[in-house]
C-alpha cells in the first residue's frame, strides 16, 4: 500500500518484488486481496488504513511469533521500520491443556489419539484448512483421490464440505469403507484437537491453509508443511515457510479466494506430488530435520530465559517505566 509495486505490472500473473524487505520476496496481483489490487477506495481499504494509522501511533506491537523463527524481520521492524516490537510466542505453547484450543471436539479425541498410537513415527500426514475455508465438492474429490494415490497414511479434517450440494457427493465410492479396512486414513467431520494431533510422534507432515495460528502450531510441533494458501495474508505466510524457513512444499495455489467453489480446483496430481515430496525421500528428510530443529527453538523461546520469555519481561519493565515517567 505504501510503494504500490503491484500497480506497475501488466498482468495478474506477472510477479513483482515487494521492496524494502530483508529478502527478495516476489508476489503476483492474483495472490492479493481485493482491497490491495485497485487504487480506488473500498470499505475494506478504509478499515486497513485505520489499522495502519493505529499501528504507527501506538506504543508498539506485541506479536505472536518468536525471534529465532524470523530474526532478520525482528531486526528490520526495530531498526529499519523503527517500531517497538515484542515477540512473545508461540502462545499455543503456553497452554498446557492442548485439547482445549478452540472448542469442544465433535470427534472422539481418544479414538483419534489411539489410532495415531498404532502408527510409526513421522508416518502420518495431517490435513486441515482451518474453520473458515469453504471447499467445493469438486475440490474435496480431488483431495480424496490424491490421498488415495499417494499411499500415505493420513488424518483429514473436513470442517465444511460442500456448497448447495449433497454432503457425501465428494467421497469416492467405497473410499471410507476402504479406509476402515486398511487403517490407512481417518476422516474427521467437524472440529479436531489440532495441537494434540500435531504434537503426536506419528505426525510427519501437515497440509495447511497457512493461517498464522496453524502455521505456528505446525512450527511448534516441528513438522514440515504442504502450503495451500487461500485468502487473508496466507500467501505471504507461504513465502515464509517455503522460501525463508524452507520447511514447506507449495501445492500450487495461485489465486486469492476464500471459497474454492469460485476457483478452478487444485488438481489431484499436484496434491499427490506435494504430499509425496513432503513425506518421501531425501529432501523430505532434510525438511523434517529443519522443522524439528525449529520446533525445539520454539519451545525454548517460551521457557524461562528464552527469547519470548525475556521479551515479555522486557515489555512489562518498559510499561512500568513509562507509567512512572508519565506520573
Amino acid at each position: 500500500m505504501e510503494h504500490k509495486p503491484h500497480l506497475k505490472v501488466e498482468s495478474e500473473m506477472e510477479e513483482f518484488v515487494i521492496p524494502d524487505l530483508p529478502d527478495t520476496i516476489k508476489m503476483s496481483r492474483q495472490k492479493l486481496s481485493e482491497h490491495l489490487k485497485d487504487e480506488k477506495e473500498t470499505p475494506v481499504t478504509a478499515i486497513v488504513k485505520d489499522i495502519m494509522r493505529a499501528e504507527t501511533t501506538s506504543y508498539g506491537a506485541i506479536v505472536n511469533s518468536f525471534y529465532e523463527m524470523e530474526p532478520n524481520y525482528v531486526k528490520h521492524s526495530r531498526e529499519v521500520v523503527g517500531r517497538k516490537v515484542w515477540h512473545v510466542g508461540p502462545i499455543s505453547l503456553c497452554n498446557k491443556d492442548k485439547s482445549q484450543r478452540g472448542q469442544d471436539s465433535s470427534f472422539c479425541e481418544q479414538k483419534c489419539l489411539d489410532w495415531l498410537d498404532t502408527k510409526e513415527p513421522k508416518s502420518v500426514i495431517y490435513i486441515c484448512f482451518g474453520s473458515m475455508a469453504v471447499f467445493s465438492s469438486a475440490q474435496l474429490l480431488e483431495i480424496a483421490i490424491a490421498l488415495e494415490a499417494s499411499n500415505q497414511q493420513f488424518i483429514w479434517v473436513v470442517t465444511q464440505t460442500t456448497i448447495n450440494e449433497e454432503q457425501n457427493e465428494w467421497i469416492p465410492e467405497g473410499f471410507e469403507e476402504k479406509l476402515n479396512l486398511n487403517g490407512r486414513g481417518l476422516i474427521i467431520k467437524g472440529w479436531a484437537p489440532q495441537v494434540l494431533i500435531l504434537d503426536h510422534e506419528a505426525i510427519g507432515g501437515f497440509v495447511t491453509h497457512c493461517g498464522w495460528n496453524s502455521l505456528l502450531e505446525g512450527v511448534s510441533a516441528g513438522v514440515p508443511m504442504v502450503t495451500w494458501p487461500l485468502s487473508a495474508e496466507q500467501f505471504f505466510n507461504e513465502k515464509l515457510l517455503v522460501e525463508i524457513l524452507k520447511i514447506g512444499v507449495p501445492v500450487g495455489a495461485e489465486a486469492w479466494s476464500n471459497r474454492t467453489d469460485s476457483t478452478v480446483p487444485i488438481n489431484r496430481k499436484d496434491i499427490e506430488r506435494a504430499v509425496t515430496k513432503l513425506m518421501v525421500g531425501q529432501e523430505a528428510e532434510e525438511m523434517r530435520g529443519r522443522a524439528a530443529a525449529l520446533g525445539k527453538l520454539a519451545k525454548r523461546a517460551v521457557e524461562k530465559g528464552g527469547s519470548s520469555h525475556n521479551s515479555l519481561i522486557y515489555l512489562l519493565e518498559q510499561l512500568r517505566n513509562a507509567k512512572i515517567t508519565s506520573n
